[in-house]
């Protein structure tokens, strides 16, 4: 790829990202815009927020990666990111806003009455988001590196640097401003040099996917060696997939910025359609990558697979183009995820140690988006360089294993307790990301240990709703004495609060 078209790419996509949450500053007066943008994001521009952040470099480069190298298989990915928000809508996306918290702790503080479970819900955030956060600076570093040939820490670094200034500027107001603008740009910068591939596939009379040289099943899900282990990893990654998507912190945190439960379900629908959206493009990338690009598969180089296709496709001056267009996009996705992630580790941060009394809410703020970027980013410096997707993966098992339970538990049973709610999360977390971090220290191979640590969510996530309903039962003299107000709270739509309210 002409490494002078993707610099600029990259630049514009930099400049522009920059230039709107500059804009967002203009609108970020109080301490509620920083946190929430006052809470009165529309569901569409809402919608457009979520999907520019959840939209990651997981999904943007490792899916087509993924069914470059394993085939069909790999489809539960997308279809498990996009369910999630199924599961959302139904159990959760109301209940939440209405708890009128900013944060998952505040809920977990609301729910139960306990600092110490708000302790632990806090650090399970940070945990989270730094998983989440890593592979993000990872993939940047090798993407800028791919298309220009500048060292890995600057892509790293760049996109770090701009997140940061982001947040700081402006807070939740202007990174939402940024993510509705990179989402439309995402999906852009797929479909356009999709149209071109696939005439050109069609024209070539190159031989199907099923033909190509690349490794692993393509038609044949569900295959492997006839020990089951093929099926467990399958149903794990559904659970973690499913599941996980609601305790994500940068996820649930912009359901806080609707007015009000029903303009949260809407925007969830809206979400819905346009992840449905997005994700048919890398499936596709995948797909033409197993008839052009097999010799990618299976190696570190499958996750660019993306990127090289309009150069081996196409070619020329407009395959340049249409590879400079990618590399756009697949900065957006880093840079959007990333202030997403930053925005929602920041607020934690700031009504946590950092202290809100000491330094003032916006001041912390400003300081956790600070905070919460070096660690990952040192991470992601000093790591080796690992499937973006699997990476990705991990955090989704880690949440669906602990704020999973607790926001199901805590928003439909009123006899969960503080203990319970804190057994539970620790449960979860400790079996899930002792299972993450046995997965990064030992390497996996193809016996059942390994795919147990790598894929802990099908056991990690029973154990701590297990764990969370036994203790919870076990103190029920525990109880807070406002659970009634409070699931009244969490269950009555705002209009008849209102209408209420004027009797």
């Amino acid at each position: 790829m002409n490494s002078s078209y993707a610099a600029v790419a990259v630049i514009a996509v930099a400049l522009l990202t920059l230039g709107i949450g500059l804009f967002g500053l203009r609108f970020s007066r109080t301490t509620s815009d920083f946190y929430v943008a006052s809470r009165s994001v529309s569901p569409l521009w809402n919608s457009s927020a979520i999907g520019g952040e959840y939209l990651s470099a997981a999904s943007y480069l490792g899916i087509a990666g993924l069914v470059l190298t394993f085939g069909a298989d790999m489809l539960w990915f997308p279809v498990g990111w996009t369910a999630g928000y199924l599961v959302l809508l139904a159990f959760v996306a109301a209940p939440l806003r209405r708890s009128g918290a900013y944060t998952l702790p505040d809920f977990t503080q609301i729910r139960v009455q306990s600092s110490v479970a708000r302790a632990v819900a806090s650090v399970l955030v940070v945990v989270i988001g730094w998983l989440y956060l890593m592979p993000q600076f990872q993939g940047a570093g090798l993407v800028l590196h791919t298309v220009t040939g500048a060292p890995t820490w600057v892509g790293s670094v760049m996109v770090a640097a701009i997140v940061v200034v982001n947040v700081v500027s402006g807070g939740m107001r202007s990174i939402t401003f940024v993510q509705a603008f990179q989402y439309w740009l995402k999906l852009t910068a797929l479909l356009v040099p999709l149209v071109f591939l696939v005439h050109a596939w069609t024209q070539d009379g190159r031989p199907t996917p099923t033909d190509a040289g690349a490794s692993g099943a393509w038609l044949s899900p569900l295959s492997g060696d006839g020990t089951g282990i093929a099926l467990y990893a399958t149903y794990s990654l559904i659970v973690a997939t499913f599941l996980g998507t609601m305790g994500l912190p940068h996820v649930v945190v912009r359901f806080y910025t609707n007015p009000d439960g029903r303009a949260a379900r809407r925007t969830t629908l809206i979400v819905l359609a346009l992840l449905g959206a997005f994700y048919l493009l890398p499936t596709a990338y995948g797909v033409i990558g197993r008839v052009y690009a097999g010799d990618l598969a299976g190696t570190g180089s499958a996750d660019i697979v993306v990127l090289e296709l309009p150069l081996r496709v196409i070619g020329g001056t407009l395959g340049d183009v249409l590879g400079a267009l990618l590399t756009a996009g697949a900065f957006a996705a880093f840079l959007s995820t990333s202030s997403g992630l930053t925005m929602s580790l920041a607020g934690v941060l700031a009504q946590g140690s950092l202290g809100r009394r000491a330094l003032g809410p916006v001041a912390a703020v400003r300081a956790g988006a600070v905070v919460g970027t070096v660690f990952p980013l040192g991470l992601a410096l000093a790591s080796d360089q690992i499937a973006v997707a699997s990476s990705v993966g991990f955090a989704f098992a880690v949440a669906a294993s602990t704020f999973c339970p607790l926001l199901i538990l805590g928003i439909w049973w009123r006899r969960l307790t503080a203990a319970g709610a804190v057994a539970g999360m620790l449960a979860g977390g400790v079996g899930a990301g002792g299972a993450v971090v046995a997965t990064i220290v030992r390497g996996t191979d193809d016996g059942w240990l390994d795919l147990l640590l790598s894929r802990p969510a099908a056991w990690s996530v029973p154990l701590a709703f297990t764990v969370m309903v036994l203790v919870s039962l076990a103190t029920q003299h525990r109880r807070p004495s406002n659970v009634a107000r409070t699931m009244v709270r969490l269950h009555t739509p705002e209009r008849l609060r209102l209408d209420r309210a004027d009797r």
